[in-house]
């Protein structure tokens, strides 16, 4: 079985939870990507960071980008995969939380990331209907 190690974009780039939105932004921009990591000092990962947040959570709210912090955004334990878990396991952890991206895990360590994309590439066309109908529901 496929593994998420086998199909994620490895080397995931973290932004530091304690660096700006207005750095957040310019680094999605630079890498052209639509999420980071959210990591701490510690390197453990704190959460995620969307373009929409920054959108939605600073800009629309009238916050200033380059004061905000990207932890501040970061909300719960961030939802991830671990790197020798199966293609149905990210499937399910996928829909399950209807999320687009999972960072994967190994150990305690991030070592890439699975999108949806991915996992399209991934899985036989059936269970990526799935996948896509669980996620716009």
């Amino acid at each position: 079985m496929t593994t998420a190690r086998e199909i994620m974009t490895p080397d995931a780039t973290c932004i530091g939870a304690g660096d700006s939105v207005l750095d957040a932004a310019k680094k999605l921009t630079d890498l052209g990507v639509g999420a980071l990591p959210i990591c701490g000092a510690d390197e453990r990962l704190k959460g995620m960071l969307t373009d929409r947040d920054i959108v939605v959570k600073v800009l629309g709210a009238g916050k200033d980008p380059a004061v905000v912090k990207a932890g501040d955004l970061a909300q719960g334990e961030a939802v991830t995969i671990g790197a020798d878990d199966d293609a149905e396991e990210i499937l399910r952890t996928m829909s399950e939380h209807k999320v687009r991206r999972l960072p994967v895990i190994d150990g305690h360590t991030l070592v890439g990331m699975v999108s949806q994309a991915d996992v399209a590439r991934a899985l036989p066309d059936p269970k990526v209907g799935d996948l896509l109908e669980a996620l716009s529901t």
